[in-house]
């Protein structure tokens, strides 16, 4: 009895095991890289492999980065990826970039990456950066939130799947680059989502957010656009 308790224990935690973690998964080659799959009948986690005699540098290599991002919007803000959609040589390696360029006073919204976390660094102009945890075990307890000024050669640290954000605090432009740990990171960012989707019920909003309907529908009616 007691080996085929083991037995089923063991099936049980092999089994659950994938679930466990939340980066992509490792590699079992030494690249895999992407081609479209728009023309495919089948959906896969990534994107299919090319056949690896066809693969070539320039697979691996994407230029531009160098540019500076248009930041004349409402956020004053701009993000340029580099994930598996640009550079189709990451696929199944865990890793992307951005460049992310501020107006003077610009913000880069609160926001999430559900798939990666995210290191960055300064280059120029100095960055008001934050992140908040998850809600406590205790309801009686308020989300955590940690904060710091950034200036060049400063490094800061995004959890994965937590909410945060950057504001340029400076008169002056600011641009940083981040590496996150996935060939797809993912972003939501928060007023977006909310609303600026497919009209939530005002009614959900409402009672969440503790407010009239009239704000709620002057927040729906303005213009949310993503920025990178």
């Amino acid at each position: 009895m007691k080996i085929a308790f083991g037995f089923l224990a063991t099936i049980l935690i092999v089994s659950l095991a994938p679930f466990s973690y939340a980066s992509d998964p490792s590699p079992l080659q030494d690249f895999c890289v992407a081609v479209s799959d728009s023309v495919s009948a089948v959906f896969v986690n990534g994107k299919f492999c090319k056949n690896p005699n066809m693969v070539v540098a320039d697979d691996f290599f994407l230029s531009g980065l160098n540019k500076p991002g248009n930041t004349s919007n409402a956020v004053g803000s701009r993000v340029t990826p580099v994930n598996v959609n640009q550079l189709p040589g990451l696929n199944t390696l865990g890793i992307s970039a951005v460049r992310i360029d501020y107006a003077p006073y610009g913000l880069n919204p609160p926001h999430t990456h559900p798939r990666a976390t995210e290191i960055l660094v300064v280059l120029e102009g100095t960055l008001y950066v934050e992140f908040v945890t998850s809600n406590p075990a205790n309801p009686a307890m308020k989300n955590k939130f940690f904060t710091k000024y950034l200036n060049p050669g400063d490094v800061f640290v995004f959890p994965e799947g937590l909410i945060h954000f950057q504001f340029n605090v400076g008169k002056t432009n600011a641009v940083a680059f981040a590496g996150l740990s996935s060939q797809n990171p993912g972003v939501i960012t928060i007023a977006n989502a909310v609303f600026g989707s497919d009209p939530i019920n005002p009614a959900v909003l409402t009672k969440a957010f503790q407010v009239e309907k009239n704000v709620i529908d002057y927040l729906q009616a303005q213009f949310w656009s993503n920025i990178g």
